[in-house]
């Protein structure tokens, strides 16, 4: 029958960016075998009390600041049976118009034991992000395949900008970011901000033990069924926090992400242009702003190896062949800190 369902969300306001959001989520709902069974015990410790513990906490810690973006902290519902809540929430702010630049879904974020009862890496946590993005064209697509650009979505660049603002010395965690949309041929709520546009990834625990999710609360030859309290790791669940809270800090806290990001390619006969790389942005809006810098890496590797900064431009020709490599932009405030990478859009010209 009909069911009303409810997401419950706390905004921060940014003060210099207020248009330009950050989202991070668990879900409320929890579940036992049967996914309709809404009368038996589901206590949903790991998944997903952990997630909502992290929203809850980094609430709670970035209440008393001020940042330039917009915080959004928020608990869906309705994630076990098809991602609804995730879906409309997302689905709300595309239709207001808001520029979601990041988004962090922590999906079963609460246990460093595996199945077996062994901790393979107490101090890692895996990051989901998709390659080809979820809401291209077949058009984008052909170019994307023509450029190699399909290690390069915006969910891919916000995994490289996580990687580099929430390293082990400051997080006691290493993010083991995994090229896929998610576990295999499986889903969370990030899926749901990817479907609009929106970069995103999922954050969960390094190797799953299924005795513990989506289980009849029960014991069984011994072995205890159900996603009870005490198979939670606390102490994990605070470094999950952790990398979450470094990240969301310095989105939200830097510039955002240039817009309108292109890279001209000269077409016949006008070959001249070939052998170098003219990109052209536009302006970025935040007051602190001090330029941008321009990055570079062989299409082998799997991060940004090359910097140049060319000051508060919006266009410049560098005298590097587009033929070999890959080429993005971030920008750069006063304070020294960087934005997520744009990465361009082929134009003729």
């Amino acid at each position: 029958m009909p069911t009303t369902i409810t997401n419950v969300i706390a905004t921060l306001k940014g003060n210099a960016s207020p248009g330009r959001f950050y989202v991070v989520t668990g879900h409320l709902d929890s579940r036992v075998t049967d996914v309709l069974n809404f009368t038996s015990d589901a206590p949903g410790a790991d998944d997903d009390a952990s997630g909502v513990a992290v929203v809850l906490e980094l609430a709670r810690l970035f209440a008393t600041r001020q940042f330039a973006g917009t915080l959004v902290f928020a608990t869906v519902a309705g994630e076990e049976q098809g991602l609804y809540g995730s879906a409309f929430m997302a689905a709300q702010m595309k239709a207001a118009g808001g520029d979601v630049q990041g988004m962090f879904s922590n999906d079963i974020v609460g246990a460093s034991r595996a199945w077996d009862g062994t901790r393979p890496d107490p101090h890692t946590v895996r990051l989901f992000v998709e390659g080809v993005p979820t809401a291209v064209t077949p058009a984008q697509v052909a170019i994307m395949q023509s450029v190699g650009g399909e290690n390069d979505g915006t969910s891919r660049q916000l995994a490289r900008f996580v990687k580099d603002v929430a390293p082990f010395d400051l997080t006691g965690m290493n993010v083991r970011v995994i090229w896929r949309r998610d576990r295999y041929l499986r889903g969370s709520d990030h899926i749901s901000f990817q479907a609009q546009g929106y970069p995103a990834g999922r954050f969960t625990e390094p190797r799953e033990n299924f005795n513990h999710e989506h289980q009849d609360t029960r014991v069984v030859n011994g072995v205890q069924f159900g996603d009870l309290p005490q198979f939670v790791d606390f102490d994990y669940i605070a470094r999950v926090a952790k990398v979450n809270g470094a990240a969301l800090w310095s989105l939200a806290t830097g510039p955002g992400t240039p817009k309108n990001l292109q890279i001209h390619v000269a077409a016949p006969p006008g070959l001249a242009g070939i052998n170098t790389t003219t990109l052209t942005w536009d302006a970025n809006t935040e007051p602190d702003l001090a330029g941008y810098e321009v990055v570079w890496r062989e299409t082998t590797a799997p991060d940004w190896t090359n910097v140049v900064d060319v000051g508060n431009v919006t266009t410049v020709t560098l005298d590097i062949a587009k033929d070999n490599v890959q080429f993005g932009l971030r920008a750069v405030d006063q304070a020294g800190h960087r934005s997520p990478v744009a990465f361009p859009q082929v134009v003729s010209s």
